[in-house]
């Protein structure tokens, strides 16, 4: 008997404890964000992205951006404000990204960038999820008769600085005993530019980057992608360490998307299937429970993000899928549920 209440008295000052703490919020208390607060003031999200990559970050030839990270972007501020154009997109160099973040210029990264360790534990970072599972990948031009990079030897390649793409080339190249020739440049923009005047070899970027890229050489037919596929490159949005309700923010608006497109939930059928009668669709959508409370948000937060962006296979498919320029099979980016990995945790 003695033994349970000293047991009961631990847990109550443990619980106690939890509670004071800096940061912590008790059950059905709305939750606190900094960032968030700062976002509304302002009227705006400071979005890091970009400057040209097709599918990804680019802006049109009327100056609109367009791309997957673009509207995740669109999604947290439809969240936030039910308006995806308040969004200001920052383009960011490779060497400046992490530093924006950092100092707070902006709110966002949305770059696809990779997830790594060290972007986590030295820089302090934290990337919210993968909104897109990419690979590094190779493109030469057809007249080498390459069919493997494997008979890259002794190649010269073009590449871009500060990337990790540029850390995976070195190490594919170690692994496999071979010699290389690197022609590094500051942005993606002037390795491309190199590649396409014969100045290297090969490009060496993300499998997407080299479809997206592809397109814009001044003969694309003349090029190929190779399909080896040389490491894992999980692409996805970061937020600074320190602001937790930011962090799930920007995290559960992607899932939202993720999760609205396995259950048939979009942008055309939304405001009906606000009148389903299956619990996860009426969660998802805000007409059962609270869950937008708890992330400082409406609780139709999920609801302003599908009838303005749509859901992750809409957003998938204008920009980089079937609908797109450049047609990128789905692969591993399908749903869990359709032969792919893209999984999302339940709203519930």
């Amino acid at each position: 008997m003695r033994t349970s209440i000293l047991s009961n008295a631990i847990a109550g000052a443990v619980c106690a404890l939890m509670l004071s703490a800096p940061g912590a919020f008790a059950q059905g208390q709305p939750a606190k964000s900094p960032t968030l607060d700062k976002i509304q003031k302002a009227g705006t999200l400071n979005c890091g992205v970009n400057p040209g990559l097709a599918g990804f970050s680019m802006p049109d030839d009327k100056g609109l951006w367009l791309g997957i990270d673009v509207d995740l972007c669109r999604a947290v501020a439809a969240a936030i404000f039910n308006d995806p154009t308040k969004v200001k997109f920052i383009p960011m160099t490779a060497k400046d990204r992490f530093t924006a973040l950092q100092t707070g210029e902006i709110d966002i990264l949305a770059r696809n960038g990779t997830w790594t360790m060290q972007r986590e534990t030295e820089l302090g970072l934290l990337f919210t999820a993968t909104n897109y599972y990419d690979g590094q990948g190779f493109m030469v031009r057809k007249k080498l008769n390459v069919t493997s990079a494997l008979e890259l030897s002794q190649a010269s390649i073009c590449v871009q600085q500060g990337t990790t793409t540029e850390l995976n080339l070195a190490d594919f190249f170690r692994a496999n005993n071979m010699k290389y020739e690197v022609i590094a440049f500051a942005t993606s923009n002037e390795a491309v530019k190199a590649y396409d005047s014969g100045r290297c070899d090969a490009f060496t970027t993300d499998a997407s980057g080299l479809y997206a890229e592809r397109v814009k050489l001044a003969n694309a037919n003349d090029h190929v992608v190779l399909s080896e596929i040389i490491s894992k490159e999980p692409l996805g949005p970061a937020v600074r360490q320190g602001d937790d309700i930011w962090f799930n923010i920007v995290k559960w608006a992607h899932f939202a998307m993720v999760n609205a497109e396995e259950l048939g939930v979009n942008k055309g059928n939304a405001d009906e299937q606000a009148k389903s009668i299956k619990p996860d669709v009426r969660r998802l959508l805000g007409v059962e429970n609270e869950f937008g409370k708890f992330l400082g948000l409406s609780n139709d937060w999920a609801m302003r993000i599908i009838k303005h962006v749509g859901n992750y296979g809409e957003s998938f498919e204008r920009n980089i899928g079937a609908g797109s320029r450049l047609r990128i099979d789905r692969g591993v980016n399908k749903l869990w549920n359709k032969g792919g990995i893209m999984y999302a945790p339940p709203i519930r």
